[in-house]
């Protein structure tokens, strides 16, 4: 058998793992993640972390490595990703990555810019000078010095103005400026085929988003949510706790008004996938599968079992 690594995207609640645990039952694949959420420990109800069952049934990689006190990034997983793919495939098994999170795919295929390593006194001093002054200061500061960046983020996108601002004060240089140069520990490119689950409807999407978000509110995310808080060593601005859904909990909670998370998360479920399809509209050579067709399933088993064995 001729085997390749496959990727398998698409926008949340699009029916990935569902794909990936038949495709399973195929061939003997094992499953690398593409997902910045479940790396993390003690995030599973949220995350729609796979189950013991559907994790005992085939191989996941890359779930449950980190505390959500901890980063990941995509650089990071690029180079787990790339030494998987090997010790996969050298098992004479085949590497399936599965997942929706469009930079991590990118990073793996594409590569990624040359930008400079994150900084945890610089980050501490601009969240103080947030708290003090409010993000849409900090973003009029990176108008100044960087307007390329600044034109294309809200006053409010508290992540994306920090990381700018912390690479413009470590370099003296615009974060616009960075993109285009390769990094030398970002790997070379890899050739992989993509498979894409893509709803023609974006009704069918938002109804399964809201069916989804239900199911999660219903099987104990809040009570998930209070115990990270309740550890008492994380807070809001983690990237873990920035995550769609937990970030909500976690606003609901501090204002005691645990009542209002569903509408919020919703929303800001469907705000995710709208940016996942725009991510995978800009992505090369990709194969896409109308998710919400009837067949959808199958025709993206019969895409992915072609790419991994086109010898039959």
């Amino acid at each position: 058998m001729n085997t390749r690594a496959l990727c398998l995207a698409g926008p949340t609640a699009a029916g990935k793992t569902a794909v990936a645990l038949a495709l399973a039952a195929r061939l003997p694949v094992e499953i690398i993640s593409v997902d910045s959420a479940v790396v993390y420990r003690g995030m599973d109800i949220g995350t729609a972390k796979p189950s013991a069952a559907e994790r005992a049934a085939v191989p996941h990689h890359l779930i449950d490595i980190l505390d959500p006190s901890e980063a990941y990034s995509a650089a990071r997983f690029a180079a787990d990703a790339r030494r998987l793919i090997k010790e996969i495939a050298a098992r004479g098994r085949v590497p399936l990555l599965v997942g929706g999170t469009m930079l991590y795919f990118k990073a793996l295929r594409e590569g990624l810019d040359a930008l400079p390593a994150a900084n945890a006194a610089l980050r501490a001093d601009i969240e103080a000078q947030a708290a003090a002054q409010g993000w849409p200061a900090l973003h009029a500061e990176l108008a100044r010095v960087d307007p390329v960046t600044a034109a294309r983020l809200a006053p409010a996108d508290a992540q994306r103005i920090q990381r700018a601002l912390e690479v413009w004060r470590l370099t003296g240089r615009a974060l616009s400026a960075w993109h285009g140069s390769r990094s030398a520990h970002a790997g070379e490119a890899l050739e992989l085929p993509l498979i894409s689950l893509e709803p023609a409807s974006r009704t069918w999407l938002h109804e399964r988003i809201a069916r989804r978000f239900d199911a999660m509110l219903a099987t104990g995310l809040l009570d998930e949510v209070r115990a990270l808080r309740e550890r008492g060593d994380l807070h809001a601005g983690l990237p873990a706790l920035r995550c769609v859904g937990y970030r909500q909990a976690w606003a609901a909670l501090e204002r005691s008004r645990p009542d209002e998370v569903r509408e919020p998360g919703i929303a800001a479920t469907r705000q995710l996938a709208k940016r996942q399809l725009t991510w995978l509209r800009s992505m090369s050579a990709r194969t896409v599968i109308e998710a919400d067709a009837g067949d959808a399933a199958e025709r993206a088993l019969r895409a992915l079992t072609a790419l991994a064995w086109p010898h039959g």
